[in-house]
């Protein structure tokens, strides 16, 4: 795992819309917020869980941190919840320049969504 990243999910329409204009503007939730929303490795999964629940286009997009700069800050979760720690905020767009990788999340049996093999 890579510690120089951190990811956010995204659901694939969103995903094709980013691609098109360039630049990944957010979620409906991202928007409302003020910031994107991003997840530390460590984190991703509880928020998948919790956020994202069945949602089955949904995306795990990797972000490179050292190209957002200032724009990318470490905050509490507004919402508490029981999710403690710091969470990565983005005061901004996401450059599709600073994406390492873009991998599906299906759904298992479960109804939980399938990491890649060794995510944490």
């Amino acid at each position: 795992m890579d510690d120089a990243l951190v990811y956010t999910l995204v659901r694939a329409p969103d995903w094709a819309a980013a691609m098109s204009a360039g630049a990944y503007a957010g979620s409906a939730d991202d928007a409302r917020d003020g910031f994107l929303h991003f997840s530390t490795a460590y984190q991703a999964r509880a928020s998948a869980a919790k956020h994202r629940a069945g949602v089955a286009d949904l995306l795990l997009v990797a972000v490179h941190i050292a190209p957002l700069g200032d724009a990318l800050r470490f905050e509490p979760a507004s919402s508490g919840g029981g999710r403690p720690g710091q969470f990565p905020h983005l005061y901004g767009t996401l450059a599709l320049s600073a994406v390492r990788s873009v991998i599906p999340l299906p759904l298992g049996t479960d109804g939980l969504h399938v990491f890649p093999p060794g995510f944490p």
